[in-house]
């Protein structure tokens, strides 16, 4: 049946089309049948005449160089008359039904957002591939749970209404169009229906999406991750209307506070029963900490109060077992003695050993930690062989790492690390030298990165990575990067001082404890280095014969990872974050406050790995509270595991591909689901 064109003038067809010129003509004589005569076709990119054959039929032909079904559809909502209040969606291959569209038109006064729905009718549900049945079923349902609204089908054939169009404010460019519509049709309460409609295979071409497994499953993640960040929006929404807003920065505070209160008394793990209510506290700490992330802005106030308040609570806190070595090998240094030499047993030190010697732990190996630390324990024992000015030591370097971060990135992103539970924890609370490691490291990122570059910026950028290095050895691939960035720029002059430069500390530093025949920084024979296993997230202890098994073989997959990082990275940052990340993955020996490392990097990167690390990484607490209890396994079971390393690894990897979802969008050609 023909209709009269001018019943139809204030709809405009859009139609995205990619080397479609088989049907591409067809479509537009059905449409013009229709009395549709506005009619666009977007050509994506076609290698054949889709473009030529669409123009003669009739269609206004407009061309969208850069590949993505949503960019093609937002191209031809571009430019539109004023007198155009509907828009229709359709696809040109040939595979919709069009005769159904008078029943789309008939309903345009009682609703916002017409849809055709595919799936209802069995034959039309038979004619698509069980990935658009599976992939469709999926992304309704979820939406369904998400927005509470029961669509069908996610189906090209739509017609909308101009401004409800306008209003929803599309974003994505790529496979998730029809996806992210649909949702926003939902959270911005749009009248919609579905009509059914027929359906067969495409009648010319090649699916871009559902006929390969690549594009399926390309366009599956696209699809989902689209649904993730439009709930996430969704709850966004949901608290920004709750009355709880008013007063959020006031409960992350208390939570904060109080959490850190609760684990004070808790923090001997050599007692037994001190883990369980240790995690209490830090399920509340934690509840804080993730209420900070829905922070609309946070004044420099609230930012420092919190931030040196929940240290100052912490300082009470029994230390973490690592801070006797600390005292010890400071100790040792004032009466003359390198502690890379001795072990804390060997019998020349018998005569000099404390009350809190027995604490030390692995007593039997000497010294690990280098040459800048060791003078750094030397100074503080100097003045005291005590657990507070050590502490104060550590959160000074703590709070130091806050005021870089916040001065470079703003407070409200700088609350990833300053109101961090685990960053709280292991400073100021377990006594953990990290934060001397962390400092020189995110200053040296923060020069070395900062453009335009300036050659005293960028040598004291690399004197604070020769710091970092000889504060902590695992900085050292950094050098090498560095050295990468000034080769491939052929800056030669600046490639030998990168390497130089770092070096620097490190000599100077080692040199109380080396002489021309010795230098015993790292004891390589120790089973401890060797062989030692701790919350590793490749249980290889369990999966091979451990004592086969020699840790340094795990350099080999290290270094292979460390050359994809030197031709992918452009940013020291950006390389430094995957490097450290890819070593906790790798390292055989994990514990807890490893984690911290990452933490600086995630308030520029905002990693949803690092954020979810820093509350599942005290499941680690597990393996001191079994000990506690007698049991001599100092391993994680399974599902300790799973606990810990899964919100890391799929944070990560969300991260990973929320950052590429982009340029997806842009280098994925396509076509609806």
């Amino acid at each position: 049946m023909t209709v009269p064109a001018t019943n139809f003038d204030d709809i405009l067809v859009i139609i995205p089309v990619l080397n479609e010129e088989e049907t591409v003509g067809t479509v537009i004589h059905s449409l013009q049948d229709l009395g549709l005569q506005q009619i666009r076709v977007v050509d994506n990119g076609s290698c054949d005449r889709t473009a030529e054959t669409a123009l003669n039929a009739g269609a206004d032909v407009l061309s969208e160089p850069i590949p993505g079904y949503g960019r093609a559809c937002w191209q031809g909502m571009q430019n539109i008359p004023e007198h155009i209040h509907w828009i229709l969606f359709c696809d040109g291959d040939g595979s919709d039904d069009l005769s159904v569209l008078p029943k789309f038109f008939a309903q345009r006064q009682d609703f916002d957002l017409i849809l055709g729905n595919r799936r209802v009718r069995p034959e039309s549900r038979a004619a698509m591939t069980p990935v658009q049945n599976w992939g469709n079923g999926l992304a309704t349902t979820l939406i369904r749970w998400g927005w509470g609204h029961p669509f069908q089908d996610l189906g090209p054939l739509r017609l909308i209404r101009r401004s409800r169009l306008e209003q929803l404010n599309m974003q994505d460019r790529g496979f998730g169009w029809t996806v992210e519509m649909q949702a926003k049709a939902a959270e911005h309460k749009l009248r919609t229906c579905e009509i059914p409609q027929g359906y067969r295979p495409r009648q010319g071409g090649r699916s871009k999406i559902s006929g390969t497994i690549k594009g399926s499953i390309q366009a599956g993640s696209i699809i989902l991750s689209t649904l993730a960040v439009l709930y996430g929006q969704h709850l966004q929404l949901l608290y920004a209307k709750s009355p709880l807003r008013k007063y959020s920065v006031w409960l992350s505070a208390i939570l904060l506070m109080a959490g850190c209160a609760m684990i004070v008394p808790y923090g001997d793990f050599t007692q037994p029963g001190m883990v369980p209510p240790f995690w209490r506290g830090v399920s509340v700490m934690g509840l804080g900490f993730v209420m900070s992330w829905t922070l609309p802005q946070v004044s420099k106030v609230w930012f420092w109060m919190v931030a040196i308040a929940t240290r100052c609570i912490l300082l009470a806190m029994a230390p973490g077992n690592d801070i006797w070595r600390y005292l010890w090998e400071g100790r040792l240094q004032n009466l003359g003695i390198s502690p890379f030499e001795l072990a804390p047993t060997a019998p020349e030190l018998t005569p000099l050993r404390t009350a809190w010697w027995s604490m030390i732990n692995n007593a039997d190996v000497s010294a690990i930690y280098p040459p800048i630390t060791q003078l750094g324990f030397r100074g503080l024992a100097a003045i005291a062989t005590s657990i507070l000015l050590f502490k104060l030591a550590f959160v000074a370097a703590d709070l130091g790492v806050c005021w870089l971060l916040q001065r470079r990135f703003g407070r409200l992103r700088a609350l990833i690390y300053a109101w961090n539970p685990l960053i709280l924890y292991s400073f100021a609370g377990g006594a953990h030298y990290d934060s001397w490691f962390i400092l020189p490291l995110v200053w040296a990122w923060l020069c070395l990165d900062t453009q335009p570059r300036r050659a005293a910026i960028t040598l004291a950028g690399l004197g604070l990575l020769g710091v970092s290095i000889a504060t902590k050895w695992i900085s050292l691939p950094i050098i090498g990067f560095v050295g990468w960035i000034f080769v491939r720029k052929r800056e030669w002059t600046w490639a030998s001082i990168s390497v130089l430069v770092p070096v620097m500390p490190m000599l100077i530093s080692a040199l109380p404890f080396c002489s021309l025949t010795s230098c015993p920084l790292i004891p390589t024979s120790s089973s401890f280095v060797t062989k030692g296993r701790s919350a590793e997230f490749l249980p290889i202890g369990t999966l091979l014969s451990a004592p086969e098994w020699h840790n340094a073989v795990l350099l080999i997959p290290l270094a292979i990872a460390l050359l994809f990082l030197l031709w992918r990275s452009t940013q020291v940052g950006d390389f430094t974050e995957s490097y450290l990340g890819i070593l906790l993955l790798l390292s055989p020996v994990v514990h807890a406050w490893y984690f911290t490392w990452l933490v600086p990097f995630a308030v520029a990167s905002r990693n949803w790995g690092t954020r979810l690390v820093s509350l599942s990484a005290f499941v680690y607490f597990a393996l001191p509270h079994r000990e506690s209890l007698g049991a001599g396994n100092w391993l994680l079971t399974s599902s300790e595991r799973i606990w810990l390393w899964t919100p890391f690894v799929l944070g990560w990897l969300w991260t990973w591909y929320f950052r590429r979802s982009q340029s997806l969008f842009k280098t994925s050609p396509g076509t609806s689901q």
